[in-house]
């Protein structure tokens, strides 16, 4: 049993096909334990630390900082038995070091490298295959039913995911033979098909496009790209954003045609002062590249409709501030959320129509619910649930909001966490607005806006007093919840807010 095993990006759950490369944690060389964590990566819903599958030597690392890597592509080699005497040293490139340089950076092995071996050496020791022969409970073995461990639940893929093969050939505009990539290429299941002998003569390469400071815009994966292929980035035409190279522009080059964008050159700057130079390209990737699609699916497929209620919230602060005075309520974080939430919990017992999904031909009514609260974090909007949030109590509710909101904040909240959900709250008070219409998440029937609580003049008691007010906005889906059934629930989450101790003395 060869002792270099190669470790494939697993299997994220909830569907996800791939993750991008956000930080490595270990290095070329680094002595690691089963189960540390070894990568951080990014996917569409969260980032996750992804842990060793084996201890031993890290051997190579196949893919830089910033890569978006598929599911089942290798992404580190482990020698498994760093004892057992020397081993092939990383393939043509050289591993890359955790906090790699940025893009176009030569990478080189660990002054922790093995020595060099011999042509005996290399043929004796051959890389494990990505999917071979797995312990039982460790990410990608066996697992009850017939399924394979994955990070989260145990996903529904079963095929083994296709490699690329390395390109060991690949001749540049003259000829010549490329230059080696600097990120470690794994070794392909099958062997590489010869390449393709040149049939014409490439055409000389235009001029490049004017830089300040003659540097090369283009991604890693890009530079990766034209290492392969041999082509020298310094005469390619960018066609993307500022003048930057894609990755068409690199296979025009390889194929000897000439890039059909024109070369993007800053504009000299108007009379106004605006121009190019003073405009922020940002990628829409991740997180904000799923909320932009789930928001554009649900916003043309499930009629909304937005009803809004003004409340005075005066008895309900007032409540509040009695429960944080209590002695086993002093180390809980309690906020004007934690009573809408409760609210929504109990007008979702007396209308649990609210709670339902459209599913073409049915309308599936949940007898759980799973409470999402909408979270603004630094990679963009994400609304992760409280499972089953109706059957907790009041003090086990802020509790769990609390952890909700700290895990969001951090960065590490996963994937199954903002799955499933049934009803969200949106808060916009905590930003100064009034109140909003919200759009609904995929799957779910009705979301409601808690807007902020300003003291104002208001009607109490036949006089007008200053009390604190707040403007609720719930936002349906007209298939299922019709005017009457989405004013009732309103009407409900508003009384609660406007005396919470005589509701729910009413209600339960």
């Amino acid at each position: 049993m060869s002792r270099i095993k190669e470790f494939p990006l697993p299997d994220l759950g909830e569907g996800l096909t791939e993750g991008e490369i956000l930080k490595w944690m270990v290095s070329a060389g680094d002595m690691i334990e089963l189960n540390q964590p070894i990568v951080e990566v990014e996917t569409a819903k969260a980032a996750v630390e992804i842990p060793a599958k084996w201890g031993g030597r890290v051997h190579a690392i196949f893919h830089e900082e910033g890569t978006v890597v598929e599911v089942g592509s290798p992404i580190i080699a482990i020698d498994t038995d760093p004892g057992a005497g020397p081993v092939p040293s990383a393939p043509a490139g050289g591993a890359v070091p955790a906090g790699a340089a940025g893009p176009g950076a030569t990478t080189s092995q660990s002054t922790d490298a093995l020595p060099e071996p011999s042509a005996e050496s290399l043929a004796a020791v051959q890389l494990a295959p990505a999917e071979g022969a797995v312990e039982p409970g460790l990410i990608g073995g066996p697992a009850p039913g017939g399924r394979t461990a994955v990070l989260v639940g145990y996903g529904p893929k079963t095929t083994v995911a296709k490699r690329r093969p390395r390109k060991t050939d690949a001749a540049g505009p003259a000829g010549t033979t490329a230059p080696a990539p600097a990120v470690a290429t794994p070794a392909p299941v099958e062997p590489a098909p010869a390449p393709r002998p040149a049939t014409a003569t490439p055409a000389p390469a235009p001029a490049p496009v004017p830089r300040t400071g003659a540097v090369v815009l283009a991604k890693p994966p890009v530079r990766k790209l034209a290492r392969d292929l041999g082509v020298d980035l310094a005469g390619v035409v960018g066609s993307g954003p500022l003048g930057s190279i894609t990755r068409d522009d690199v296979h025009a080059a390889a194929a000897g045609r000439t890039a059909t964008a024109e070369p993007v050159v800053a504009p000299a700057p108007a009379a106004s002062g605006f121009g190019a130079d003073r405009e922020q390209r940002i990628p829409v990737k991740g997180v904000r590249k799923l909320t932009a699609e789930n928001m554009a699916r649900s916003a043309f497929t499930a009629p909304h409709v937005t009803e809004f209620l003004t409340v005075d919230v005066t008895r309900a602060m007032k409540a509040l501030d009695r429960l944080r005075s209590r002695p086993d309520w002093r180390e809980v974080r309690v906020s004007p959320l934690l009573l809408v939430a409760k609210a929504v919990l109990l007008a979702v017992r007396r209308h649990p129509m609210v709670n339902s999904t459209w599913a073409g031909d049915e309308i599936v009514v949940k007898d759980y619910v799973n409470l999402g609260i909408a979270a603004a974090t630094e990679r963009g909007l994400i609304v992760p649930n409280i499972k089953d949030a109706g059957r907790l109590t009041l003090r086990e509710l802020a509790d769990a909001m609390t952890a909700l909101v700290q895990t969001a904040k951090a960065g590490r909240t996963a994937p199954a966490e903002m799955s499933g959900g049934t009803l969200t709250i949106t808060n916009v008070g905590v930003f100064g607005v009034d109140t909003g219409t919200p759009i609904l998440p995929p799957g779910e029937s009705a979301i409601l806006a808690f807007g902020a609580v300003r003291e104002m003049p208001w009607v109490h008691k036949g006089k007008i007093k200053v009390r604190q007010v707040t403007t609720l906005g719930l936002s349906f889906d007209h298939r299922i919840i019709d005017g009457e059934l989405g004013s009732k629930f309103l009407r409900d989450v508003g009384a609660f807010l406007a005396d919470p101790e005589a509701t729910m003395l009413a209600w339960t």
